[in-house]
């Protein structure tokens, strides 16, 4: 399959409809650090490549098992060339379903940004937020006059941005705020995998006090112009200074610096504050597509912490010493996907 990789990874790259978890390097990341089964699809026409399905197995005790495309992250569903476009996207996700089937697993999962599958099940939760970046990034004007004031606020109190690379310093800061929101959080080998995979489209904004001390962290992704602020973590003092703000404005800075004309703040599940928070900045919700064309039961998982039946499991695990979770996280996140 690896002979795939250079093709594969050019039809992406060339595809205005791609997005950054298309990329090739997913597919050693997720299963060679987390253990999911490869079954990444491809269609093609003669030798050319003309469409992808990115998507992997999982099994797990507490949430049964699927194929998916693709767990941890936003969007990754059918992508096929402006010719017979549907037709080769119709065909991908006819051949998941019939491997789902095969597989005998629970349910195939797709993952996208507009429907594959508009007849199939969906779960509609989460949505992201991308926008041009904002025009006069240095005076500010460009943002909401309240998200201005704050990140002004930010700055007069000496904070300051950093880009890095540091895969463990990130993780401190996301394994963190995991905790106080009460999810197991992905490990330290998945995030240094992360940044070896995309060594040029990847990399780390870390926010810091006037003292030099690590506050927020957001672990970015760049591509065709556009710039993706995914894996986040903070401290508890980031509250008190604003720096959630000054993060983001910080980072749209950076990415104007290296030609991104698009930003995307992420997704976020509909009823929380990082979704209000996003709406703040001027940034309309796009619905994603999560679709199911294969679910035998026909009852679409609710995997996700605004499940209340997770509420007592939720509170007990923000109770745990960091030293537990750091290390029970990596075992039970890779189950929910």
């Amino acid at each position: 399959m690896d002979s795939v990789a250079p093709a594969w990874e050019n039809f992406v790259l060339t595809s205005a409809a791609s997005t950054f978890f298309h990329r090739w390097g997913w597919r050693k990341l997720l299963c060679s650090t987390l253990g999911y089964s490869d079954h990444y699809l491809c269609a093609t026409q003669g030798e050319d490549i003309v469409g992808v399905l990115p998507l992997v197995g999982i099994k797990s005790r507490l949430f049964g098992s699927s194929l998916t495309s693709l767990p941890f992250c936003a969007y990754a569903g059918p992508l096929a060339c402006d010719e017979g476009a549907k037709e080769i996207n119709a065909a991908l996700v006819e051949y998941a379903v019939s491997l789902g089937r095969d597989l005998k697993v629970d349910r195939v999962e797709l993952r996208g940004m507009n429907p594959a599958c508009p007849q199939a099940p969906r779960q509609d939760l989460y949505a992201t937020f991308r926008a041009p970046i904002p025009s006069q990034l240095e005076s500010m004007k460009g943002i909401p006059q309240k998200r201005r004031n704050v990140v002004r606020r930010a700055v007069s109190l000496g904070l300051q941005a950093q880009i890095g690379r540091d895969a463990d310093r990130f993780f401190d800061l996301y394994a963190e705020n995991a905790r106080a929101h009460g999810t197991p959080a992905l490990g330290r080998t998945f995030f240094r995998a992360l940044l070896e995979a995309f060594p040029d489209d990847c990399d780390v904004l870390f926010v810091q006090d006037a003292a030099g001390k690590d506050l927020s962290g957001i672990l970015n992704f760049y591509h065709r112009g556009e710039v993706l602020a995914y894996f986040a973590g903070e401290v508890e003092a980031a509250r008190e200074t604003n720096a959630n703000d000054f993060k983001y404005w910080s980072l749209m800075r950076h990415a104007e610096s290296r030609g991104c004309t698009h930003f995307d703040f992420g997704r976020s599940k509909a009823g929380t504050g990082s979704f209000q928070f996003k709406k703040l900045w001027g940034f309309e919700p796009h619905v994603l597509q999560y679709e199911f064309p294969y679910l035998p039961t026909g009852e679409v998982p609710q995997n996700n912490p605004m499940n209340p039946k997770y509420r007592i499991a939720i509170e007990t695990w923000k109770r745990l010493p960091r030293a537990v979770v750091d290390r029970l996280g990596p075992v039970l996140v890779g189950g929910l996907g």
